[in-house]
């Protein structure tokens, strides 16, 4: 009995293509693993937290005219923001972006980083 099988207009054994859909399986299954360990190592931050990522750096040995977010206290995040909004605090873009949030999302987001080490 031959156990072959046409694959792009060739023969191939069928111990061939199974070894590479193993392969292809064993390899897709570490990618999930992969991705399920990042995703239960830090919670999911809240919406509109990774928009602060673009101006705001993650990592404490960067250095940057724009603080850090992470492990800052929410009360603190709250209240520039609140400042911010308001125009008491002078900002080229910040008074725009902290316009585009509400109360419940500003206090959302200023819990999630402060969580952040």
């Amino acid at each position: 009995m031959n156990l072959e099988r046409r694959l792009e207009g060739r023969l191939v054994p069928l111990n061939v293509l199974s070894m590479k859909l193993t392969r292809l399986s064993i390899a897709a299954a570490a990618v999930l693993a992969s991705i399920a360990a990042a995703m239960a190592a830090s919670p999911e931050s809240p919406v509109g937290a990774a928009s602060c990522s673009g101006c705001h750096p993650a990592r404490p040995d960067l250095e940057s005219a724009v603080p850090r977010l992470a492990g800052r206290n929410a009360a603190d995040i709250v209240a520039q923001m609140r400042a911010f909004r308001s125009g008491q605090r002078a900002a080229t873009v910040m008074d725009r972006i902290a316009k585009g949030y509400s109360d419940a999302e500003v206090e959302a987001i200023a819990a999630w980083y402060a969580a952040q080490q």
